[in-house]
């Protein structure tokens, strides 16, 4: 809770439990699923209150939107670089920490000034997997 603090913002009862809902959660939530959950502890908070804290937060950079859900906005509270799996059944994304580097020709560069990446794996999650082929055969 210590890198809020300098934000420059002021922290609310809500806007805390926004940022402990925040706090090591690797389930990429949407706006929705944040105010599912602390809406539980503030009754009276709106879904606009989440959608702006998330707004701020990620002008400042202590979250990722995550674009790789195509219903809604995704957020990502680990803001180091990393990449994703994604299940093309359920939607659930995991967090993938291992550093690709693909090389790039001057072709491709033509004056780009590269100042990061993102690389998506699509597939099937193991309980999607299961759901599919019950009988354990692996497809």
């Amino acid at each position: 809770m210590e890198k809020y603090k300098n934000l420059g913002l002021k922290l609310t009862p809500q806007r805390l439990a926004i940022m402990r809902f925040l706090e090591g959660n690797k389930t990429h939530p949407s706006a929705e699923d944040i105010y599912s959950s602390v809406s539980k502890d503030f009754p009276t908070m709106s879904l606009a209150t989440v959608y702006n804290t998330m707004e701020t937060l990620r002008q400042r950079g202590n979250v990722i939107e995550l674009t790789i859900d195509p219903e809604k906005k995704r957020f990502d509270p680990n803001v180091r670089m990393h990449h994703h799996l994604i299940c093309t059944n359920c939607r659930m994304v995991v967090d993938v920490d291992i550093d690709f580097s693909p090389h790039l020709t001057g072709g491709e560069m033509s004056d780009f000034e590269i100042t990061g990446s993102h690389i998506e794996f699509y597939g099937l999650c193991p309980d999607c997997r299961k759901e599919k082929n019950p009988g354990g055969e692996k497809t």
